[in-house]
C-alpha cells in the first residue's frame, strides 16, 4: 500500500522482527535471568498510570475504527480494502497503524511481570500471542488497512478497553477490589469476542463473489480465531462444569494474554 510508505516501522518486515526477536529473548531468558538474584520491582504507579492509558487508547481506537467505517457503511460482509486517498480511507489507514503500533505498547505486560518476578505468568501462549499479534500486523497495515480484515481489531479494542479497566482497578490496590465483582464475566466476553471473530471471517467461505482482496489474511484470521476460541471454552469447561481448580494465570479467565 503506497499510503504507508515512510511511516514509522512499514518500510520493511524486520525492524518489526527484531524487535519482537528482542523481546522474546528478554520474556524467556535475559530478564528472568537478570531479576533471579535480585529484589522485585514495586510497580503500582506505573501499573496504574500505563493500564488506564491502554484503555483511553483503546477507546480512542474503538472510535476511530467506528468512524472509519464500521459505523459508517461497512457492511459486516463482504468488505473490501479502499486504497483511495478519501479522508474516510486515509483515516481506516491510520487507526490500523496505530491500532498495529499499540501491540508493542502492550509488550510492556510481560516487561511488568518479569520486573515483578511474576514468572508463572510469562507462559508460552502469552509469549506467543503478544509476539504474533503485530508480527502479523504488520503484513495486515502494509497490504489490507481496511474492509472485513479489521472487525476482530475493533473488537479486540472493545474487549481491551473493559480489560485493561478490570487491571487498572486491580492495580489500585485492595481497596478498590470491592468494584471488581464483574470479574467472572470475563471470560464470558472473550468467548463472545471470538465466536464474533470465527463467524464474521467465515462468512467469506459462504460469500459468492466476495472480491476481498487478500483471502490469505481471512484465513489467518479464522484459524487465529478459532484457535483462541478453543482454548477459552476449555478453560470454560474445567472451571465452570467441572469446577476444577486452576493455574493462577487463567483463573477465572483473567489473563494478561488478551
Amino acid at each position: 500500500d503506497p499510503r504507508v510508505e515512510g511511516w514509522l516501522l512499514m518500510s520493511s518486515p524486520f525492524p518489526t522482527t527484531i524487535i519482537i526477536g528482542a523481546y522474546v529473548y528478554f520474556a524467556t531468558s535475559l530478564g528472568p535471568k537478570l531479576m533471579e538474584n535480585k529484589k522485585s520491582f514495586e510497580l503500582r504507579q506505573i501499573m496504574v498510570f500505563y493500564n488506564f492509558s491502554i484503555v483511553a487508547l483503546s477507546l480512542y481506537m474503538t472510535y476511530e475504527f467506528l468512524m472509519s467505517g464500521w459505523a459508517t457503511g461497512y457492511s459486516f460482509r463482504c468488505d473490501i480494502v479502499d486504497y483511495s486517498r478519501s479522508p474516510t480511507a486515509l483515516r481506516m489507514v491510520r487507526v490500523c497503524w496505530l491500532y498495529y503500533f499499540s501491540k508493542f505498547i502492550e509488550l510492556l505486560d510481560t516487561i511488568f511481570f518479569v520486573l515483578r518476578k511474576k514468572n508463572s505468568q510469562v507462559t508460552f501462549l502469552h509469549v506467543f500471542h503478544h509476539s504474533i499479534m503485530p508480527w502479523t500486523w504488520w503484513f495486515g497495515v502494509k497490504f489490507a488497512a481496511g474492509g472485513l480484515g479489521t472487525f476482530h481489531a475493533l473488537l479486540n479494542c472493545i474487549v481491551h478497553a473493559i480489560m485493561y479497566t478490570y487491571y487498572g482497578l486491580c492495580s489500585l490496590g485492595p481497596a478498590y477490589h470491592k468494584y471488581l465483582w464483574w470479574k467472572k464475566y470475563m471470560t464470558t466476553i472473550q468467548l463472545v469476542q471470538f465466536i464474533m471473530v470465527t463467524g464474521h471471517i467465515g462468512q467469506i467461505y459462504i460469500m459468492d463473489d466476495c472480491q476481498y482482496q487478500y483471502p490469505i489474511f481471512m484465513f489467518i484470521i479464522w484459524l487465529y480465531g478459532s484457535m483462541f476460541l478453543v482454548l477459552f471454552l476449555h478453560f470454560w469447561y474445567h472451571a465452570y462444569t467441572k469446577g476444577q481448580r486452576l493455574p493462577k494465570m487463567t483463573r477465572n479467565g483473567i489473563s494478561k494474554d488478551q
